[in-house]
């Protein structure tokens, strides 16, 4: 085998390499799971988000039903507003739906996990979340427990 046919071989190799890295990490970042138009949208009101980001995962029951839309400081409510869009195909929530802030493990990223409530009447578009449930700050729960240490 001549010295060019081995560097456009091992030029071919690379170009694969890379379309296949480029493939995992589209795959990772599942930018393509949820369209924003291909959902219905959802407000939730919180006075502490932590570590809560854009595109953070929505879950029922462990399930991605979601993602997190946009996040925004509300200064009529004093709140941070977040913006969740629903999947379609997942729309017989209850309007008395709760939303919680979760961390996945010790140190994992934070999701919002619902938990459906009893109602007849669904969520539709623009409706708002009534329960919530802030994220736990590992900070304030560490502290909480030093005051009760030296309390005693």
């Amino acid at each position: 085998m001549s010295t060019r046919a081995i560097e456009i071989l091992v030029g071919v190799f690379v170009a694969v390499g890379f379309a296949a890295l480029f493939a995992l990490a589209m795959q990772v970042s599942n930018l393509s799971a949820l369209n924003e138009t291909n959902g219905y949208r959802i407000t939730a009101y919180f006075e502490n988000i932590g570590g809560l980001k854009v595109r953070s995962p929505v879950t029922v029951s462990g399930v991605r039903v979601g993602r997190v839309s946009s996040i925004h400081y509300n200064s009529n409510q004093y709140q941070a507003e977040v913006v969740l869009v629903i999947e379609a195909s997942q729309d017989y929530f209850p309007i008395d739906t709760s939303a919680s802030i979760f961390t996945s493990g010790l140190l994992g990223e934070q999701y919002i996990a619902l938990e459906p409530g009893a109602e007849e009447q669904l969520l539709k578009n623009g409706d708002t979340l009534q329960y919530t449930q802030s994220a736990m700050i590992l900070e304030r729960l560490i502290s909480r427990v030093l005051v009760n240490l030296t309390s005693e």
